[in-house]
């Protein structure tokens, strides 16, 4: 257990940290989710639309420091490539 007054602070913030990194993370899966439901659904204008909307929320994930750059990089490279081959 935490002795120093600094080390329970310490608890004290990463707790509040990781929920509010939870909950990055949580919108980022669920921005990605609508683009592959609508790649499922064979909805290309939905996908594209969707796949605007997943991008600066892939984006701001890396800023925040929740998602690695090439991490987001390639997930966004890979659906572009899925909409894109829609027909």
């Amino acid at each position: 257990m935490a002795n120093t007054p600094q080390a329970k602070k310490r608890i004290r913030r990463n707790l509040r940290r990781a929920e509010i990194n939870g909950a990055r993370v949580g919108r980022i899966r669920t921005f990605v989710k609508k683009v592959e439901a609508a790649l499922a659904a064979g909805d290309k204008e939905a996908a594209s639309a969707a796949l605007l909307q997943a991008q600066p929320e892939l984006d701001r994930g890396v800023a925040k420091g929740v998602m690695h750059k090439n991490t987001a990089s390639r997930k966004f490279s890979r659906l572009t490539k899925r909409v894109s081959s829609l027909a």
